[in-house]
């Protein structure tokens, strides 16, 4: 059995994943939230496997985001929660993951997933969450080993086989926190090209409500809004030339954006070129208007997307990218 349910869970097989849990919750809040995500986990395990099905919780770049004492306290509501379940819970079941650990892991997984973990068979991964970004594959250039950190390279041995992944998690580059890193958290208003000239709206991060809209000069499109947001990935991340001409696979906000603006179906996902998202950034932004049914955020997000793609990790227009729902 394969399922996600719009809570946010996830099940295939009789293990269970949570696929989100909020930074911004507060402690109660995230107890009630694994509890009903636990209810529906009971509803779909039969009984008389409850003992012998594991939960596990690994919180991602939210939770990396803050204060120590912060996010023990929201985890320690969920370690009390799952301890209460009649589920298997075994020993650190509920951690925070680190980046180099979810971009390994996510690549592991897709890789397992269609068959291609041997050789040069495999694909890359990029993940792009609301925190943070990752990049994650397996060189076959010698030269990108040779002028590459240590700290961007991870072995690992899995079904007799010894691996060595180029990986790397930035930290402040998801999708969410670039939001706030194009606009200027320092107005009273938060102004940007990216929006329609006439809109004003409000939008709750780490639980602050901003008021937003569009740029006072009354411009707006493409072309500003990609100035604006180049800006806070131009030369602020790594780029290894081997990727420019490599399979990957795009998941989170790259598949969210895509199924968003049509680009590719919900239920199938599809194959694009980095030079569709920028195609898709140039008609919302060009055509946005204040009473569109999308989302104010989508120029800008779209944007992002392709800025961070072309700009940060130095992705060619015409690379192509599987993109699918696999968070």
């Amino acid at each position: 059995m394969s399922h996600r349910s719009s809570k946010g869970i996830e099940m295939n097989g009789g293990h269970f994943g949570f696929t989100y849990l909020s930074a911004q919750l507060t402690a109660a809040s995230a107890a009630d939230a694994v509890r009903s995500l636990l209810q529906l986990a009971q509803d779909a395990v039969p009984s008389s496997h409850w003992q012998k099905t594991p939960l596990i919780l690994k919180a991602t770049a939210g939770f990396r985001l803050l204060p120590v004492h912060q996010a023990e306290s929201l985890l320690s509501e969920v370690r009390k929660v799952f301890n209460s379940s009649p589920f298997l819970v075994p020993e650190n079941s509920v951690t925070i993951l680190d980046g180099t650990d979810e971009g390994i892991l996510a690549w592991i997984s897709v890789n397992f997933l269609t068959g291609r973990l041997h050789g040069d068979r495999s694909v890359g991964t990029l993940d792009l969450g609301g925190a943070s970004t990752q990049i994650t594959f397996l060189p076959l250039n010698k030269a990108t080993l040779d002028e590459t950190s240590q700290e961007s390279l991870a072995s690992f041995e899995l079904f007799n086989s010894t691996y060595r992944l180029y990986t790397h998690s930035y930290l402040g580059f998801g999708l969410k926190e670039a939001r706030f890193a194009v606009l200027d958290a320092s107005k009273q208003t938060l102004r940007s090209h990216c929006f329609p000239p006439e809109l004003n709206g409000s939008w709750v991060f780490d639980s602050v409500t901003y008021r937003y809209g569009g740029h006072s000069d009354g411009l707006a499109g493409f072309n500003l809004c990609y100035s604006e947001v180049r800006r806070i990935v131009g030369g602020k991340l790594h780029q290894v030339d081997e990727i420019r001409h490599s399979p990957f696979y795009a998941f989170s906000y790259f598949y969210d954006r895509a199924v968003d603006s049509s680009l590719i179906d919900f239920e199938n996902g599809g194959v694009l070129e980095v030079r569709d998202f920028a195609q898709k950034a140039r008609e919302v932004c060009d055509h946005m208007t204040s009473d569109s049914s999308h989302s104010h955020f989508l120029c800008m997000d779209l944007t992002y997307i392709t800025a961070l793609l072309r700009e940060g990790f130095g992705f060619e227009d015409g690379t192509l990218l599987q993109v699918n729902g696999l968070s």
